[in-house]
């Protein structure tokens, strides 16, 4: 049996690895005319810093009030704590809803390198949108996944069963966009600066 200085495997010699590695890929987040500050704060932060920002935003949840309590199981936060961003750009979203006879502005999207945030305080939120619904179906926990450059990859195809529902929708139907799209969540604020604009 080899002693401990003869063994042929040393651990010494390793590369230094991150306890998380960084997930590699795009995220998406709908321009912002006017930031304030040099944040991208949660719903909750803006509740404490700008309580017209807040007011504005919450009135988005009128009918679905229920999600801004909905617990982000592995982040150990709400819904209200977390900075959502897409795994996709709107485009494909917003011509299939014009497919369909609705007026959907353009809206410029910021993009952000994933590798930026730490996917410690990350997650991937499964979406699923019943038909009809003014909210998404609630989740539980096999609807969270790990930020990672695998998870981002595979979520980040519009569906098909998203884009037939938004071709679909009928004129008094609830549009939700991203309803049957993977949220990225953070918890907590992300700086301005490294979103590009």
């Amino acid at each position: 049996m080899p002693s401990e200085s003869t063994s042929p495997i040393s651990t010494h010699s390793m590369p230094d690895r991150p306890a998380v590695p960084r997930a590699r890929g795009t995220l998406f987040h709908t321009a912002i005319a006017d930031p304030r500050g040099d944040e991208l704060l949660p719903l909750a932060a803006l509740q404490e810093r700008y309580p017209d920002l807040y007011a504005r935003h919450r009135a988005k949840y009128a009918g679905r009030e229920h999600r801004l309590r909905e617990r982000v199981i592995p982040l150990d936060c709400t819904w209200t704590d977390v900075v959502f961003f897409s795994p996709v750009g709107s485009s494909m979203l917003f011509d299939a809803m014009r497919s369909a006879g609705r007026s959907v502005p353009e809206f410029p999207m910021w993009t952000l390198d994933a590798s930026r945030l730490d996917p410690r305080r990350c997650c991937v939120r499964l979406m699923r949108l019943t038909r009809g619904e003014r909210s998404a179906d609630p989740g539980d926990e096999d609807d969270y996944l790990p930020l990672t450059t695998a998870t981002l990859r595979a979520v980040s195809q519009v569906t098909d069963r998203a884009l037939a529902r938004l071709r679909t929708l009928g004129p008094d139907e609830p549009a939700l966009p991203w309803g049957d799209v993977p949220h990225i969540l953070h918890r907590g604020p992300v700086p301005l600066r490294l979103f590009e604009r």
